[in-house]
Formats: structure tokens, sequence, C-alpha cells
């Protein structure tokens, strides 16, 4: 499973893996039930590597901190994306200590923390991906 082909589906749960292209529509596979649908052009679609986390530096891309969640819990699932807002606030602020908390809902972080869980549900493996990165940059 490659990370640039997951996507969110405004409207539908979960996250979906683009298995193939038509005229009119992306075919998608469920990461939580392996059922394929087609998503056409007027649903909202977004690629899990073109979204990124504001700090007060600059914007850090969903797959950093997806590492930095994954190095935090040494590959295993994070907390709950249904625990209080504080503890999330809380738990995303050791991940990434420069976030955004103006521009960072908490929202926002539920979403990160539940496709965090997800992907990891799914057999996804960060460390596997971060050598990879390196290993393009030589």
């Amino acid at each position: 499973m490659e990370f640039s082909k997951i996507i969110s589906v405004s409207g539908k749960p979960g996250l979906f893996q683009v298995v193939s292209q038509s005229k009119n529509a992306i075919i998608v596979e469920s990461l939580v039930d392996q059922k394929r649908l087609a998503v056409n052009s007027t649903q909202n679609v977004s690629l899990l590597e073109n979204i990124a986390i504001y700090t007060y530096e600059e914007d850090v891309p969903l797959l950093e901190v997806f590492k930095a969640i994954s190095e935090k819990t040494e590959g295993a699932k994070a907390i709950s994306h249904k625990e209080s807002g504080k503890k999330l606030a809380s738990f995303f602020a050791e991940v990434l200590p420069n976030y955004d908390d103006e521009r960072v809902y908490t929202s926002n972080i539920k979403k990160v923390i539940q496709w965090f869980n997800l992907l990891i549900e799914t057999g996804f493996d960060f460390s596997k991906i971060e050598s990879v990165s390196e290993e393009s940059e030589k």
C-alpha cells in the first residue's frame, strides 16, 4: 500500500486506496472492509500526502506527523480519537510541539489520530517509509 494513493472522501467514513481511474470517476477500495466504490468528480477528495498541519514555522506534511506519532507510540495505535479534547491536544503537543493551536482545531487532531490508528490497523508501517525516503534523497 502506497501512502501516495490513500485518500479521504468527504461524506464517507474511513480512508480509501485509489485502485483505478475511469473517465468520470475514481475507483477506490476502503481500507476498513475492502469494498470498492466509484467516486465521481463532484465528490470532494483529499490525497493524504497533500495535507499538512499548521505550525508556527512552516506547514508539516501529514506523513511527517504520522511518523512522529509512530515513533512516540513505537508503531502501535495511538490514543483513541474519542478521548477528551484536552487529552487529544496534549498528546498532539507531545508529537508536534510547535503546532499552531489557533489554526489546528480539536476536530483536526481527532481526524489525524483516527486516520493514524486506521492505517496502523491495516498494517501500515511508517518506519519503512522513513527509510525509503532517506534512500531516495541519496
